[in-house]
């Protein structure tokens, strides 16, 4: 390595220890500095003590939180999909909530998409050097993303050089981007706007848990953290796109015993029908337990609940409410002349 080479790693290096010595993320906890000392069982009530921290800090972000949602709703509505970004805990927290909302809500598999740093491998084994893999992050974003879909970064430490690749590709393409970290928002970047080209996203969410129960340990309070927070931003959206019924999942998909019978409970709790009737109903709907509720509550066969829902966008609540208006004739139309002699007119409904 030349002298010029050494000189800019020791200079890069040196950036990059000064940064990380400001992170919340990264400061000794004063309230576990003697977790080497004591029992488990005082070991267990330190760290419950610290992840209760954890709820109160999200619920200061529900504002964001919100406005998130109203994005994810609004591009899945256009046919977008949802990619989460991240690397380590970060990363493997994106594929897991991508991997759940098939199963439990019947969405594609392509609808919410896990990008993780160093790749599929990463999942299983810890790659830490694949965090600052800049091309590698705007190589799969530029392949995979397109202006219609919505990109979630996930950087607890708020720096994560992969995340920030992903989001600022994610951007130039023209999708929406939302930025989840657990820094405290003046070391954040401003969310973007019209005179801010530089802004990081379009959403910021910052969970401010405080440090670490040991230092830069980012996979216990902040990890939770963004866990809580990804549930949050899945799971309404996928309420408000018709996936729940009061707090029932309708569209899950039975791929298992326990599921199959959980339909059939799910069906019971709707109708307030019995076992052998629910069971009825799953196999005339085909296995869909939404269908299968409309088809009981509105009295129609599986076309018609088809059809029903069809116009409803998927909601039982709003498929029932249609269900149940009035059927009202069509309005007679105004005379124009006189009648043929001997035409004795045709009643407007049957017309």
């Amino acid at each position: 390595m030349t002298k010029l080479a050494r000189k800019r790693t020791s200079g890069r290096g040196s950036r990059i220890f000064d940064e990380i010595a400001s992170l919340a993320t990264e400061a000794v906890n004063p309230r576990t500095t003697k977790l080497d000392e004591v029992s488990v069982r005082r070991a267990l009530e330190l760290l419950n003590r610290e992840d209760r921290m954890v709820a109160p800090a999200v619920a200061s972000q529900l504002g964001r939180i919100a406005r998130a949602v109203e994005m994810v709703v609004k591009a899945l509505r256009r046919g977008g999909r949802v990619f989460y970004v991240g690397a380590g805990t970060s990363g493997r927290l994106g594929v897991v909530d991508a991997a759940e909302c098939p199963p439990t809500f019947g969405t594609p598999p392509t609808m919410f998409q896990g990008i993780i740093a160093g790749g599929p491998r990463a999942v299983f084994r810890a790659q830490e050097n694949s965090e600052d893999r800049f091309a590698e992050a705007r190589r799969v974003v530029a392949r995979r993303v397109t202006a219609r879909d919505v990109v979630v970064g996930l950087a607890a430490c708020k720096r994560t050089p992969f995340v920030m690749a992903a989001l600022g590709e994610a951007r130039r393409r023209g999708a929406r981007t939302i930025y989840v970290t657990c820094n405290p928002r003046p070391l954040v970047p401003a969310p973007r706007s019209p005179g801010r080209a530089q802004g990081l996203a379009d959403v910021v969410i910052v969970v401010d848990v405080g440090p670490e129960p040991i230092m830069g340990s980012t996979r216990m309070k902040s990890g939770t953290a963004e866990k809580l927070v990804l549930n949050m931003i899945s799971t309404v959206a996928m309420i408000k796109l018709g996936k729940v019924y009061g707090n029932l999942m309708v569209d899950l998909r039975a791929t298992s015993e326990k599921l199959r019978q959980r339909s059939v409970r799910i069906i019971m709790l709707a109708t307030a029908c019995s076992r052998a009737e629910a069971r009825r109903l799953l196999r005339r709907a085909q296995g869909s337990v939404k269908v299968a509720i409309v088809m009981n509550l509105a009295g129609v066969d599986r076309e018609g609940a088809l059809s029903l829902l069809a116009r409803s966008d998927g909601s039982v609540k709003r498929t029932l409410a249609l269900a149940a208006q009035p059927k009202t004739s069509p309005p007679r139309k105004p005379k124009t002349g006189r009648r043929p002699a001997g035409h004795a007119g045709r009643h407007p409904a049957r017309a």
